[in-house]
């Protein structure tokens, strides 16, 4: 994973981020400032008609950038009032200066009466709160929802979790959100994706070393984070050097989900591409098959004889598969022979009852197994994970993929890939319109494609989820299953879009 990724910053490490930056000798009101002139330069770059503003500040550091979001904001001509959670003269530190250079009234949050032509200044909690939100401020945000006054929130809206994206019993609804250093979990989970807004991405002084530790093991999914581990195409290749996937068909009238599959493995590079069929199968799949080759597999030993070609590295078992015993086999005769399999849909669902089963055919030795649930599919194997309320989306992909021994590709808006060394990356750019039938097929065989080619797992799926989203983006509203396919992004634009990354300041929902 490339240091030039974009790193995830949980609220717990951000605190820490902050406390090394000031201990190297940066001040820490300085900081405090630059974040809060952001935040008033935010707002004031979309809302520059703003003529009127209200600020409310929370007990912490948070709120500290209220007050001189604040001051700023009143500097530039607009009418400002500040209200605080807290007597405010219970402020310690850097908040209580920022306090004192507000020099104005503090009102106190109970009496918060927003309008819809006010612009609010979000500075109560910020991103490290994780418990239910009451009292005085839990009824000042719901009238800010429910006047729909335009709110600018400083690092998170309040009342979203920096760590989960989850909303403590009531949550801000901002359009903008601006952040500072690096990005938090919460800004591309589910719902806080939602909540923020457009996010801004704003470096205040901290220099980035401090956070990109060595053990940083959670990025945002761009192709900065996996570009160099995309193949390379030489002038000698061949076919059989750019691998070779094989895709399970279902029995007849189940045979369209493995030909999309296949598809988008073969236009992802794969240098051959063949559906395995039952026989009951062949003549549907060969009425629909031109580039993509057809071999009959009834039965395990039909499946043992093909495994014995070394050249066959990919599998993909499960799209319109059907439940049961035989996708329970047939898993373990690929992962058996040391093969690397793309675990999907009804594969998945076949081990609901049996994912001690699946941990036994995955080993505890090179990962070779990709599951790509969705929220379903992962509660079905994972009840107990689903089950705690303390656990992110990363959180229970991390853990599954560490129990299986597998990457998990925990499929949704906000897909989390995960390896089991605790490796992880959220993907942000996948449109809504990507839900639909066959899209899932798509995704699952364009990551068996990546890794025929030689890509790790992890990559291979990481690169996969962004490639299916930029798919999705370039096909546009109403595309079907069949459209994404044709507009996966070349090798080439891809490596392009890695080295034009650099740091990106502005993410939209």
């Amino acid at each position: 994973m490339e240091n030039a990724a974009t790193p995830l910053v949980t609220p717990a490490e951000m605190a820490a981020v902050d406390c090394a930056a000031i201990g190297s000798g940066i001040d820490g009101y300085r900081l405090m400032d630059a974040a809060g002139a952001a935040v008033a330069a935010c707002a004031l770059r979309h809302h520059p008609r703003v003529v009127r503003a209200v600020a409310l500040c929370g007990p912490g550091n948070n709120g500290g950038d209220g007050y001189v979001a604040a001051r700023h904001l009143r500097a530039a001509g607009v009418d400002v009032d500040v209200f605080s959670l807290i007597d405010p003269e219970r402020l310690t530190g850097d908040a209580a200066r920022a306090r004192d250079d507000w020099a104005g009234p503090i009102g106190a949050m109970a009496d918060v009466r927003p309008k819809a032509d006010v612009l609010i200044v979000d500075a109560l909690f910020g991103g490290g709160l994780d418990r239910p939100i009451e009292g005085a401020a839990k009824a000042a945000i719901e009238r800010i929802n429910q006047a729909e006054a335009p709110v600018i929130a400083a690092d998170l809206p309040s009342g979203i979790s920096g760590r989960s994206g989850e909303v403590c019993g009531v949550a801000l609804r901002a359009r903008h959100t601006v952040t500072f250093v690096a990005p938090k979990p919460g800004h591309f989970l589910l719902p806080g994706a939602v909540h923020r807004g457009a996010l801004h991405v704003v470096d205040i002084g901290i220099p980035e070393r401090f956070a990109r530790s060595p053990e940083q093991k959670l990025w945002l999914n761009t192709p900065a984070a996996w570009a160099g581990d995309l193949p390379v195409r030489g002038p000698g290749d061949h076919k059989y050097v750019r691998g070779h996937l094989s895709v399970f068909s279902g029995g007849f009238a189940r045979t369209g989900a493995a030909r999309l599959a296949a598809l988008t493995g073969l236009r992802a590079g794969a240098g051959l591409v063949t559906v395995l069929a039952p026989g009951s199968a062949l003549a549907a799949d060969a009425a629909h098959l031109t580039a993509i080759m057809l071999h009959r597999i009834d039965d395990e030993n039909e499946l043992d004889a093909w495994l014995r070609d070394e050249r066959l590295n990919s599998f993909v078992l499960g799209p319109a598969f059907g439940i049961g015993d035989r996708a329970r086999r047939f898993t373990e005769r690929v992962l058996a022979a040391g093969r690397a399999l793309v675990l999907d849909a009804d594969g998945l669902t076949s081990f609901a009852a049996d994912t001690d089963g699946l941990c036994s055919f995955a080993g505890d030795g090179e990962v070779r197994l990709l599951l790509t649930p969705h929220q379903g599919e992962f509660g079905r194997l994972f009840p107990d994970l689903v089950a705690d309320p303390s656990l992110s989306k990363i959180d229970r992909a991390r853990l599954a993929a560490e129990r299986v021994h597998a990457v998990v590709l925990y499929k949704g808006a906000d897909t989390v890939v995960a390896a089991p060394d605790g490796r992880a990356v959220v993907s942000a750019d996948a449109p809504p319109w990507l839900a639909t039938a066959g899209s899932g097929d798509c995704l699952a065989g364009l990551a068996g494609g990546l890794i025929a080619q030689g890509m790790p797992l992890f990559e291979a799926a990481a690169a996969a989820a962004y490639m299916h989203g930029a798919a999705g983006q370039a096909a546009g509203e109403g595309l079907t299953a069949e459209d994404l396919p044709g507009h996966l992004p070349t090798f080439t634009a891809l490596r392009e879009r890695d080295n034009q990354h650099g740091r990106r300041e502005l993410y939209r929902n």
